[in-house]
This record gives structure tokens, C-alpha cells and sequence, in this order.
């Protein structure tokens, strides 16, 4: 999950039905209210059964929203004016009676009222009993959802309420969160109909059995961009070393080891993509030998024989098809802009990101990054520290506004 300036500031409306991942919606606005989000709340009167609205009115620090013809107000088109301030709503979780009821046009409470006079849009995050998820009839209700272009957050498979696994479970945060993103992105769908395949954290190349040489990349960097094609309607090819992140969802993901597994997961996939970013930290050597039992301490100074790997970035450039955009990156802790500007034009790259480690905001696990842009007609563009999701947005705006 990543922090981003996106919801900073932005009128975001939660609305809350019955069911009984309804506790877990408080996550989903604790995130939101740290980000900066003017939020407010609506809930069902089911979904008062599994958790309070003093609850949401202190985790959103404003009233909520529950009755359609409230007696404390002389408004009744309060519905109305919530649906007017909204730039975007988030059903969590939703049920399956919400959803036939937004797909078949019926308000009956404040929530379902709400969501038919929104003209923002609007994202349904489903969770029920897995037969009920497996319903046709709900399947057809979100698949009208979807063709009136709204965005569903599609339930996970696990440990239900019932007693037993099934589909159905409510999503996991960062999943919402990725969703959320999607759902309020200002160039949404801009790379419908496009495949961009990224390369994302550190290789690992074994010395024997429990040793390996590696780096201090998380993969931080690589899954924001992976997000970022995501909420631009991308298909997303997600090739990456280890790492401890959760991967994001709707997309497919590679998990590698070594360089030269990489290497071959980039070869195997790279002619379907119209874009490759290739964002991981790729070890460039390799030991030449790999021990099948762990080395011992021998008192003596140990000599290590070094390989260099496959260049993966060098042969994707030089085997692109007519068309394809091929985007690098450059971590340089001297020399910076001297070193990216001959890689850029050495390897034959549309465009190079360059950013130094060691500059504060900048390094290896932080969810901030400070770069460079730069392009091979010239184009140079600085970036001011930002969260590395903003960054990633950043970076796709630039590729595109620079391509012909």
C-alpha cells in the first residue's frame, strides 16, 4: 500500500452496507483521513447491526448519514446534495443486495438514493457468502456495474463468516486502496488497449545454500509504476525479484530469484508489450561458482570469482519491435546526469530515470523518491521529492506527453 498526495483534499464519500466485513471499513478511512481526503460517511441501517456510527463519525470526524428523511432536518434532499459534493464514492463493503439494487435503478434508503443521484464515479467493493457471489444474478448486476463504467474491487478467496473458505471475503486494504486509485485517476484508461511490462526490486545470486549477494532495493519504486498502468487501464506484466510487499492485484506477476531467471522472464513476455520499464535492481555480477554446501570459515582470506550477467535492459532495446517504448532507470551516486544521459543513449532508450540513493528522500525502502527525467529528443524534467506513487504518475505523464 502507498501513500499518495492523489486524495489530498479530495471529497470522497464511503458509503457502508450490511454485512458483516463492515469493521473492516475503518482501516479504509483511517487511510483516507491521514492522506488528507475531506471524507464523509453513509451507512445502511443493516450496516449499524455490525458496527456503530459513533465509530465512523469519530474515525471520519464528521456526522453520518443513515436516514433518507432524517427528523433533525428540515432537508430531505440531503441524499442529493451528498451526491452533488462527491468526486468520487467507495461502497465497503458492498452486498449483493446494494448491488442489484444500484443496477436495477432502486432507492429505497439513503445509500441506494445517494448512489443513483451521483454523477461521480463510483467504486463497489463486494463481499458476501461465496454462493451468493457465484450467483448469476449478481454476476450480471456487476457486470452492468462495470459497463456503466464504474470500478469493482473483486472479493478474495478466504475464511468466511459461515465457518468454511470460499470466494467472497473482503478485499485487503491495499487492494482497496489500489482500487480507490483507479477509480479517482485523472488519465483513467488513457492505456486502455496497451500491455506495459515492468521489472520491479532485487535479484539474488546465490554463493552457497544460506548466502547470496543482492541490494537494499524493496521494489517500492517498481510496484508503484506496476499500479500506476493499472489505474491507466494497462495490461500489466509484473516481472520481480523478492520481495516483502504484497503484490498488486489484476495483473499478472513473475516472481524471480536470480538475474538470469529475470532475464528469461523478460524475454519470454517482452514482444507483447507496447511499453517495458525496467525498474529493478538487477545484480550485474554473479559468482561464478555456487557452492552446494555452505562455506566454512578457513582462517584464510577467501577469493571470489565474479560473472557479469545478462544485460536485459540492453538486449529489450536492441530486439524492440517498431513501436515499443522502452524506459530505463539509473541509480548513480556520483556523476549522476553524465552517467544517465550515456546509458540513455547507449542502450538506445526513449527515456532514463535517474535518482541518487543517497540524497535524503531518495533511498532504497522509503516510500518517497526525488528523480530526474530525461528524454532522448532532449527533454529534461526535474522532480521535486514526492511519494513514489506520484512519481510513477509523474513519470507516465512524461512518456506520454514526449511520444509522437
Amino acid at each position: 500500500m502507498f501513500p499518495t498526495d492523489l486524495f489530498r483534499d479530495r471529497k470522497i464519500v464511503v458509503g457502508v452496507t450490511g454485512g458483516i466485513a463492515a469493521y473492516k471499513v475503518c482501516e479504509f478511512i483511517r487511510y483516507l483521513v491521514t492522506r488528507g481526503s475531506q471524507l464523509r460517511v453513509m451507512m445502511t441501517r443493516s450496516a449499524t447491526e455490525f458496527i456503530t456510527p459513533l465509530t465512523l463519525e469519530t474515525l471520519s470526524g464528521h456526522p453520518v448519514y443513515r436516514e433518507l428523511f432524517p427528523q433533525d432536518t428540515f432537508s430531505a434532499t440531503q441524499h442529493v446534495n451528498l451526491a452533488d459534493w462527491a468526486e468520487t464514492i467507495a461502497v465497503v463493503p458492498a452486498t449483493a443486495n446494494i448491488l442489484g439494487k444500484f443496477a436495477g435503478g432502486i432507492a429505497d434508503d439513503f445509500v441506494s438514493s445517494t448512489l443513483l443521484a451521483a454523477h461521480c464515479p463510483i467504486l463497489f467493493a463486494p463481499a458476501m457468502n461465496h454462493h451468493m457471489w457465484e450467483n448469476p444474478f449478481v454476476q450480471q448486476n456487476l457486470e452492468r456495474i462495470r459497463q456503466a463504467g464504474h470500478e469493482i474491487c473483486p472479493p478474495e478467496y478466504g475464511f468466511l463468516a459461515e465457518g468454511y473458505e470460499g470466494m467472497g471475503r473482503l478485499a485487503r486494504l491495499e487492494y482497496l486502496i489500489q482500487s480507490l486509485y483507479r477509480t479517482m485517476h485523472p488519465a483513467r484508461d488513457s492505456l486502455q488497449g496497451k500491455t506495459v511490462l515492468i521489472t520491479a526490486g532485487p535479484t539474488r545470486e546465490p554463493l552457497d545454500p544460506v548466502r547470496y549477494f543482492s541490494n537494499f532495493s524493496s521494489g517500492k519504486m517498481g510496484l508503484a509504476l506496476a499500479w500506476e498502468a493499472f489505474a491507466r487501464g494497462a495490461r500489466v506484466i509484473l516481472i520481480h525479484g523478492p520481495i516483502q510487499l504484497t503484490p498488486p492485484f489484476g495483473m499478472e506477476c513473475v516472481a524471480v530469484e536470480t538475474a538470469r531467471q529475470m532475464h528469461q522472464a523478460v524475454l519470454d513476455h517482452y514482444q507483447d508489450a507496447d511499453w517495458v520499464i525496467s525498474a529493478a535492481a538487477v545484480a550485474d555480477f554473479r559468482p561464478k561458482r555456487t557452492a552446494e554446501e555452505k562455506i566454512k570459515k578457513s582462517g584464510t582470506p577467501m577469493q571470489l570469482e565474479l560473472e557479469a550477467n545478462p544485460d536485459i535492459l540492453a538486449t529489450v532495446a536492441k530486439e524492440r519491435r517498431a513501436g515499443q517504448l522502452i524506459i530505463g532507470f539509473a541509480v548513480e551516486t556520483h556523476d549522476g546526469e553524465k552517467n544517465a544521459r550515456r546509458k540513455l543513449q547507449e542502450k538506445s532508450l526513449d527515456a532514463i530515470v535517474l535518482n541518487n540513493p543517497l540524497e535524503k528522500g531518495a533511498g532504497f525502502a522509503v516510500d518517497t523518491n526525488r528523480v530526474t527525467l530525461l528524454h532522448r529528443n532532449g527533454t529534461r524534467v526535474e522532480l521535486d521529492i514526492m511519494y513514489k506513487l506520484d512519481v510513477a504518475r509523474k513519470i507516465f505523464d512524461f512518456v506520454l506527453e514526449q511520444s509522437p
